[in-house]
């Protein structure tokens, strides 16, 4: 049996939190940011989670 591998990609994208929670940060986040107002572009630095609907995709691509 060959050995499991982490998805590298997505081990870049997402950190595993305590109690199996998965952090991710947000998209729309990189360019064309001048038209935006200030408030969005805070709330875009925030991380935040991943959904219960893509939580087992994610964590198959961690191998968890």
């Amino acid at each position: 049996m060959p050995k499991v591998k982490t998805h590298k990609n997505a081990a870049k994208r997402f950190k595993v939190k305590g109690g199996g929670r998965v952090k991710r940060e947000k998209a729309f986040a990189t360019h064309l940011m001048t038209g935006r107002s200030t408030k969005r572009k805070r709330n875009l630095r925030k991380g935040t989670g991943v959904s219960s609907a893509d939580l087992g995709r994610v964590k198959r691509m961690l191998t968890l």
